[in-house]
């Protein structure tokens, strides 16, 4: 079955995109639980943006502040509150809240080290410049740890191409890309030493509404891949869910 427009009619006025970002990761897990090798475990993650709200106050004692070298009734010398000098700088702003719809494919072996992240890109993700600098370092980051990403965007509401930024990020371009990036895409890629020179490597796909899903290679470590079936999770998905 093809790639449905999930942000434009008609499917957007009968049936919300969360639906579909929501119940994804779950079926991928399903998915590559059987082609794992026992060592390793994947696992769902959906964050949304809210989930930051910390109450810091919940941590807080409740006690007041005493003058340090003044002793307490009972003799105690009391802690003085340091006053910190005032802000160079205080404006308005407003961070930007970061969904986040992934999968996360563990070495239980080795005290359940990440390996390899799938990252479903959210309408929040691409929406603010601000937005697509934190997913692109988030994604540049687990490279780092040798962590394979793979980058799926069915987001047709924005332009934007998440994979491309990533690749300007790190100074190298995809020639694939040319002349101008797919607003639809997936890709994997990692990073790793070839002969004692780090590559990165990478296997993009654009997508196309009405057009099926590719199979990308989840690698687990330099020399072994478990294929990641978007098509196959993603129908289930939309089946479960009877989305149409």
């Amino acid at each position: 079955m093809p790639l449905r427009d999930h942000f434009h009619a008609p499917l957007d006025k009968r049936r919300s995109w969360e639906e579909l970002h929501g119940g994804w990761p779950m079926m991928l897990v399903a998915a590559l639980s059987k082609r794992l090798p026992p060592r390793y475990v994947a696992a769902p993650r959906v964050h949304l943006g809210a989930y930051f709200e910390i109450d810091v106050a919940s941590y807080e004692e409740d006690e007041s502040p005493q003058a340090s070298g003044r002793s307490s009734d009972d003799g105690a010398v009391a802690t003085e509150t340091w006053a910190p000098p005032q802000p160079a700088l205080s404006v308005a702003t407003d961070l930007p809240d970061q969904d986040e719809y992934e999968v996360r494919i563990y070495d239980a072996k080795h005290e359940r080290r990440l390996v390899a992240a799938v990252e479903i890109v959210s309408p929040s993700n691409k929406d603010r410049p601000e937005s697509r600098r934190i997913f692109v370092a988030k994604c540049a980051a687990l490279l780092r740890q040798h962590v394979c990403v793979a980058i799926v965007d069915v987001v047709t509401t924005r332009q934007f191409n998440l994979y491309a930024d990533l690749m300007d990020l790190i100074g190298q371009t995809d020639p694939s890309l040319l002349p101008e990036p797919p607003a639809i895409y997936a890709s994997a890629c990692r990073w790793r030493p070839v002969d004692q020179i780090w590559k990165i490597e990478t296997w993009p796909h654009a997508l196309a509404i009405g057009q099926p899903l590719p199979t990308l290679p989840l690698w687990l470590s330099d020399n072994l891949a478990v294929p990641l079936e978007l098509e196959a999770s993603y129908e289930e998905t939309c089946r479960i869910l009877r989305i149409p």
